[in-house]
């Protein structure tokens, strides 16, 4: 399970990045941009996602 909590970090640090991209191709007019923000809100729902199904996973595993 502490590989799932480094991945799940690893997606709020690609949406950092996104973020960033999205923000230095915001002035160009390109259409670039908005998949670059895109792709971040991906990243921030899978951070959410995977950190609703661990916990979920654990809980399972402790009521055992």
């Amino acid at each position: 399970m502490k590989f799932s909590k480094i991945f799940q970090y690893a997606y709020l640090a690609f949406a950092v990045l996104f973020l960033y991209d999205g923000i230095s191709k915001f002035g160009d007019g390109t259409n670039g941009a908005y998949i670059s923000f895109a792709l971040a809100g991906l990243a921030v729902f899978m951070y959410f996602f995977r950190q609703r199904f661990r916990k979920k996973y654990e809980n399972k595993d402790n009521s055992k």
